[in-house]
């Protein structure tokens, strides 16, 4: 490839960090203007080290780098990085919550008035641009993940950079949400000549987006090649470093017993939520496992967040083992649920914490002595426990999760319920910005507690997933109860129909052997 045409070039980029874990060994690669460039690789490979480098978030051990065709320095820092014209937009988005939209898309500029017309004018602009709109007004701690996801693409954009990072762009959108990523990509790198570096864990969307793949695997380069020499399986099989079987259904695919429906472990009588999600009832045996599908706004997240008592606003009632549970947090964790939410980085774990304190968070007194003096041994055996059955790439229990790649994060959120006294899982989105292979680990545990008398519910935007886990599958609709179907009795097809608002069989919302179990009021 002829120097001239590149946008980016990368020679031998290395970094070890100062407690000796080596996260690059010598990575080489080039990035053109106007192409789709895919970086993949498993948790832990080196990703989000290769990232921040190049987003000036650290520094370099060792290695080069040629923009435009000149030799220059890494960025020391993100105002370099973006001066250069290299915009990031991280797998955690990091925007201000108590700031509006319009507030954060012009953060860089210093001060800013909602009322500025100029800033209007292009935030507008803008909008009609990549045919997305959100009320510029509203503040960013109130929106969901998603369109939260949506404003850090606007701020990159509105930055005019020359080469955009996306990490994970479209891991926490539904899928009309990732069509208009996908849009707005081609649009930017075809129609306007932007290098786009995209990191996904998806590879159908890798393959049918991307003109040129790079996967490093262990801090290295081990596969180089354009898209339209791959598939699927060899991506796969770059990344995990073996050949990787297609996900297989895992759950029994069988309805509850009717004696367990008399007395289920969990009950919702008419749980709602104005403005999120009408009332809903079911009934949830033990080691039964739910799933909930659903589109971006649909309710799917503000359901188990209800559940798990952290919606001051819900009303209706929440019964676990026939006993109504106070709509508190903290209640709910010494009845035994547990939550994984989606925001893994906010709401799941403290960053400034190490891997062996955010797993004994949850369970304080059984590694302390009379619940007041903490037992050392027992609270860093805790998080060793974590790493070794959850394959939790750490060097030690005393890694920061700040520090973790964002697979190697969920896990420990995972992790820091598995020496509770769990009886309901509420896992929404777990395997979210998870690579292939932790994947089906994930999804095997979550089989593995459901064998083990817990009951799950679990929230994903993979209906496929669902699928490969699921006794029960709901379907949301605009905060309404669309449908239910039976595991095995249906189809990914057929739930992104019912999501998305057609039924595939007319006349019929469910199909024998569901009613008795879920009903709405």
């Amino acid at each position: 490839m002829a120097k001239d045409t590149l946008l980016l070039r990368v020679k031998g980029l290395a970094k070890t960090f100062p407690n000796g874990a080596v996260a690059l060994r010598g990575v080489t690669f080039d990035i053109e203007p106007g192409k789709v460039h895919g970086l993949l690789g498993a948790n832990g490979a080196g990703k989000s080290t290769l990232i921040k480098i190049l987003c000036g978030a650290i520094r370099a051990t060792a290695g080069e780098m040629d923009w435009k065709g000149q030799p220059i320095r890494l960025p020391a820092g993100p105002r370099a990085a973006n001066d250069l014209g290299i915009a990031t937009i991280h797998q955690h988005v990091p925007l201000v919550p108590t700031l509006s939209v319009l507030e954060n898309i012009f953060l860089s500029d210093g001060g800013l008035s909602r009322q500025n017309r100029q800033y209007m004018v292009r935030y507008r602009a803008l909008c009609d641009r990549i045919g997305y709109h959100l009320d510029p007004d509203a503040i960013v701690s109130d929106l969901p993940i998603g369109q939260r996801q949506m404003v850090a693409i606007l701020t990159a954009l509105i930055s005019g950079a020359e080469l955009i990072i996306m990490d994970e762009p479209t891991a926490s959108l539904a899928s009309e949400e990732r069509e208009l990523v996908y849009r707005m990509v081609r649009q930017l790198s075809r129609q306007e000549g932007k290098a786009i570096l995209f990191v996904s864990h998806f590879l159908d969307e890798v393959v049918d987006l991307t003109d040129h793949v790079t996967v490093i695997r262990d801090g290295r380069v081990v596969l180089e090649a354009e898209t339209s020499d791959l598939d699927e399986a060899k991506i796969a099989e770059a990344i995990v470093g073996r050949e990787v079987a297609t996900l297989e259904r895992l759950g029994h695919a069988r309805p509850a017993h009717a004696s367990a429906m008399e007395q289920p472990l969990l009950e919702l009588r008419s749980l709602a939520s104005p403005g999120r999600f009408a009332p809903m009832s079911l009934k949830l045996a033990a080691g039964e496992v739910l799933g909930i599908a659903g589109l971006l706004g649909s309710g799917r997240s503000e359901v188990v967040h209800a559940i798990f008592g952290a919606d001051p606003q819900a009303t209706g009632e929440v019964l676990l083992d026939g006993r109504r549970l106070p709509r508190s947090t903290a209640a709910s964790v010494r009845a035994g649920l547990a939550l994984v939410p989606e925001d893994r980085m906010r709401q799941g774990l403290v960053p400034g914490f190490e891997i062996w304190r955010n797993t004994t968070l949850p369970a304080l007194d059984s590694v302390s002595w009379m619940g007041l003096v903490p037992l050392r041994d027992k609270e860093t055996g805790r998080g060793q426990a974590a790493i070794d059955r959850l394959k939790i790439k750490a060097e030690s229990p005393e890694v920061l999760v700040s520090e973790l790649s964002g697979g190697n994060a969920q896990k420990t959120t995972i992790g820091k319920w598995l020496f509770s006294d769990v009886k309901l899982f509420l896992l929404d989105e777990p395997t979210a910005g998870i690579d292939i292979g932790a994947k089906t680990d994930i999804l095997k545990l979550v089989r593995a507690l459901a064998e083990a008398g817990k009951a799950i519910i679990i929230v994903s935007s993979e209906f496929e997933e669902l699928l490969a886990v699921s006794d029960r599958v709901i379907v949301l609709r605009d905060g309404k109860v669309a449908a239910e179907r039976l595991g095995h009795d249906t189809s990914e097809q057929e739930l992104v129909l019912l999501a998305g608002g057609e039924d595939p069989v007319a006349g019929t919302e469910k199909r024998a052997g569901t009613s008795g179990t879920m009903g709405r009021s």
